[in-house]
């Protein structure tokens, strides 16, 4: 059975902001913040039950909201959107029109904009089974986006430590939108070094490779031996400081890699990282066609985490399910478009346990 608690976590730019907190049975809790939808933390017991938290954030909502941390936009355990992920040069065309966004990343639009939804305050609600529903509405034309997109996300707990995210969204005008969690994990704790240890194994032969200002190129290029190869369970570090030209693109793994599904539509096993020395095993499930693997190569130390430590370089990992990087440009992938009387609907689950 899980339980839920809300708490007042601030405010901001005169709206309030609350802190959902979801128990497991087993004491293993993660919290909510409806700013930007946030998992601000998720503490959950290693092998010998010594519990820990295991995502990269702050205590307080003033270090979300932050001028420097707004200009740096790690995105730490945020909701991303409307368009997780790139747009390269800021432009996307829809049905012959050609719609220009915000650029924040160099000259790409990159996870929804200068102020997308990580950065916006959703309306919360809880039920009685445990789950917490965040709403949001982005008006037609926010941030250059078509379209009234009316966004839901719930986040539900389940006994066995699974976080469930489910997707929704449906608009009045032909919109384009990509969601996803951008948690930063360290399977052995928030601010105990880096994770170059983790085991990762990704279910995927193929990635999709980027150009020097990182964008996809519309190719579907095998991982067979490459770096990119985790399709066995590999140590994050083995291979990140190779020669490869993509990891020098992105100062290691930045990557989106294209699941392995089969004739599968539902919820399939996308990846799985390993923490030897807790124990902790991380899988991800998921109903999207990809998973942006991003070892936290643009960490600097720049910011302080909930244990008082300084996140340096690698200190933390996403895996972040999405449609690919940049797809409203490159009609060989996946269809990221959302038409009136549609509605949008992604699951991932998160499920962590010992081993």
């Amino acid at each position: 059975m899980t339980s839920v608690r809300k708490e007042f976590f601030g405010s901001h730019q005169g709206q309030n902001v609350d802190l959902y907190t979801l128990t497991a049975g087993d004491g293993a809790a993660v919290r909510i913040s409806t700013y930007g939808g946030i998992v601000t933390s998720w503490t959950a017991p290693d092998r010998n039950g010594k519990p820990a938290d295991i995502v990269l954030g702050f205590n307080d909502l003033a270090d979300y909201t932050s001028d420097a941390y707004l200009k740096a936009g790690p995105y730490f355990g945020a909701i991303v959107g409307r368009y997780g992920n790139r747009i390269g040069g800021a432009r996307f065309a829809l049905d012959g029109v050609e719609y220009k966004l915000g650029a924040n990343n160099g000259p790409n639009n990159l996870h929804g904009g200068p102020m997308g939804f990580d950065k916006r305050v959703w309306d919360g609600t809880a039920d009685a089974a445990g789950a917490v529903s965040l709403e949001y509405v982005s008006a037609d034309g926010e941030m250059g986006y078509p379209g009234r997109l009316a966004t839901k996300v719930v986040y539900s707990l389940a006994a066995d430590n699974a976080l469930r995210i489910d997707y929704s969204a449906t608009t009045d005008k032909t919109t384009i939108v990509n969601l996803t969690n951008h948690s930063y994990f360290n399977l052995a704790g928030e601010g105990s070094g880096d994770i170059l240890g983790t085991e990762v194994q990704l279910n995927a032969g193929r990635f999709t490779p980027v150009n020097e200002n990182h964008i996809t190129t519309g190719e579907l290029r095998s991982v067979e031996g490459t770096p990119f190869d985790f399709r066995r369970a590999t140590p994050i570090g083995a291979r990140i400081n190779g020669t490869d030209q993509q990891l020098g693109y992105a100062g290691g793994y930045d990557h989106n890699w294209v699941i392995d599904r089969g004739s599968e539509t539902g919820l399939v096993l996308a990846a799985a990282a390993y923490e030897p020395a807790s124990g902790r095993l991380l899988e991800v499930l998921t109903t999207e066609p990809g998973v942006q693997f991003y070892a936290g190569n643009f960490l600097n130390g720049s910011f302080t985490g909930k244990s008082g430590e300084p996140y340096e370089r690698r200190n933390g990992f996403c895996l972040e399910t999405q449609h690919y990087p940049d797809s409203p440009n490159k009609p060989g992938f996946p269809s990221v478009t959302l038409k009136p009387g549609e509605t949008y609907r992604t699951t991932t689950i998160f499920k962590l346990s010992v081993r």
